[in-house]
């Protein structure tokens, strides 16, 4: 039986776990609450990597930052103990573990050696990368310098490849790699990649996952320079894209970035729907759907470079709120009708209206995005992708995408905005088809007391079963939910006011500094209001 895993706070017995005796008068350890570790750090709420995190508690005092406490950290029990545990691991990111035996000892007996000693910085962020290193023994630490601070994002040890990035991309060091032990390195340069590039698809192909993992890591990233662009920071993932925030770097214009996955970019049909999907959008120029300003094909993928936008997912407005009400919720249908009936005019067929690909702006503004499934009306190969749970039943008959298609997978998505849930269960793939096929949608009027009858009859047309008995055109289905608009009320708006959050500060002081501690409360005010930033004051006795 493999040996449990043990968290920080199991071994230090810190008492500043998640419900531990301490937890109230110190806080929870802040490895509790990251989850932007893996590989080494996996573990019940990222316990395992208190090295990394600032505040944890420890030596009977609580450190400071990780660069503060590094070299005590190197030397800790706990740490050398899962430093061995991830040294024997059978990770899918060793790449000794994926060469055959047989073939390992030819293709090693390639390579060059070379020692590192502890402490010693191997590679620079920054710089142009024409060596990766297979790691033969020894541990190391890649650190993303940014703003000014140093911050862990990964760990490697025996048998793990690092700098593979920059060799395979073209593109300079994202990271710093230091060694945190002795290291002894198998050295891999150009010639070996394009080597392996022509005799060994696999392994190239194992290659490339490990870059895409690794360009989609939920630790800060070092900024990226993509043409005109540059990428500061991950706000999006996806099956096939990971999306930057990102500026154009003379204009000084927020943009967002879409990069396709290294490892898809291999594949022939991905990269040219992903072409294609920017091809369709630039051609695309309405309120209701997101623009593109640019296209950039460099580092072995290619990026589109849209606009940014401030806001939320549709589905996350609802993971917020449980449901939209009825007007809100005919405003919102008649925007996305309005930018369908834009594409569809242009012969664009979505193929992928679902809640994920609706944002909702602050001010209640909506933008279609994702256009990667898009295709000219009449196209059947819709098993490439799109949810299942709003797919119209003829496409799984083989029938090809058209106007209506698209109408059906809004009925699906103004059920769930009306009721909170999906029309049909959908733990099980086949049963879930099954049921579009053959069972009418649930009617929504009994979910929902007091549901406008216009938008009852919208989502049950929509969501007909026969083609011919929906809305034959997007407009039309607009039509029936017009006169709702008329009576909207500006009030509901307020629901969708942009999220705030809260910080506290408490302020302890003695009696005759109450007069001193209200002037600088009095500047303090101004210039918080300045911000647009509300301060809420209260008086604790007795602390």
């Amino acid at each position: 039986m493999a040996r449990k895993k043990l968290n920080c706070w199991e071994y230090m017995k810190c008492g500043r776990e998640p419900g531990g005796e301490k937890a109230d008068e110190l806080g929870i350890c802040p490895a509790a609450a990251d989850s932007s570790f893996n590989g080494l750090n996996r573990g019940k709420n990222a316990g395992r990597i208190c090295w990394a995190v600032a505040g944890t508690f420890c030596g009977g005092e609580i450190q400071g930052s990780f660069a503060d406490k590094r070299k005590s950290c190197m030397r800790c029990n706990f740490f050398k103990q899962i430093r061995e545990e991830e040294g024997t691991a059978n990770s899918d990111t060793k790449f000794l573990k994926f060469i055959s035996e047989n073939a390992k000892t030819s293709f090693l007996n390639q390579l060059t050696c070379k020692v590192m000693k502890a402490g010693e910085r191997f590679i620079t962020q920054g710089e142009s990368g024409e060596e990766a290193y297979i790691i033969q023994s020894g541990t190391c630490l890649s650190i993303v310098e940014k703003d000014g601070d140093m911050h862990p994002v990964s760990h490697r040890g025996k048998g793990d490849i690092v700098g593979i990035t920059a060799v395979l991309t073209g593109e300079p060091r994202n990271a710093h790699v230091e060694a945190e032990t002795a290291m002894r390195l198998w050295v891999m340069n150009r010639k070996h990649l394009e080597n392996i590039s022509e005799n060994d698809p696999e392994m190239l192909n194992f290659l490339t996952e490990i870059v895409a993992s690794q360009f989609d890591s939920k630790r800060p990233v070092a900024d990226r320079l993509i043409g005109k662009y540059i990428a500061t920071e991950i706000i999006g993932r996806g099956g096939y894209s990971i999306v930057y925030k990102g500026i154009h770097a003379t204009l000084n214009m927020p943009v967002a970035i879409k990069m396709m996955r290294h490892d898809l970019v291999m594949n022939s049909d991905f990269l040219s729907n992903f072409r294609n999907e920017a091809k369709i959008i630039a051609r695309l120029n309405h309120e209701n759907i997101i623009n593109v300003h640019d296209v950039e094909e460099r580092f072995r993928t290619v990026f589109i470079i849209m606009e940014h936008l401030e806001g939320e997912s549709l589905k996350e407005v609802l993971e917020r709120l449980q449901t939209i009400p009825p007007m809100l919720a005919a405003d919102f249908l008649i925007q996305i009708c309005s930018g369908l009936e834009y594409a569809h005019r242009q012969g664009i067929i979505h193929r992928d209206i679902n809640t994920m690909n609706i944002f909702v702006r602050p001010d209640d503004r909506l933008k279609i995005i994702d256009f990667g499934l898009a295709c000219p009306a009449g196209t059947d190969d819709f098993l490439m992708g799109g949810a299942f749970a709003y797919l119209a039943p003829e496409l799984f008959d083989g029938e090809p995408a058209d106007q209506r298609s698209d109408i059906y997978a809004l009925g699906i998505t103004a059920y769930e905005m009306l009721t909170g849930k999906r029309p049909y269960p959908e733990d099980n793939a086949s049963a879930l088809i099954k049921m579009h096929r053959t069972q009418d949608i649930p009617d929504p009027g009994r979910e929902v007391p007091n549901l406008p009858e216009a938008l009852r009859k919208f989502i049950i047309r929509a969501c007909r079963r026969d083609p011919a008995e929906r809305y034959q055109s997007v407009a039309e289905a607009a039509e029936e939910l017009r006169p709702l608009t008329r009576k909207s009320d500006s009030a509901h708006k307020q629901i969708f006011s942009e999220k705030r959050n809260m910080a506290t500060l408490f302020l302890l002081y003695k009696d005759g500094q109450q007069q001193a501690l209200s002037r600088v409360l009095e500047e303090f005010s101004t210039k918080i209001r300045e911000l647009e930033i509300d301060l809420k004051t209260a008086d604790f006795k007795d602390l």
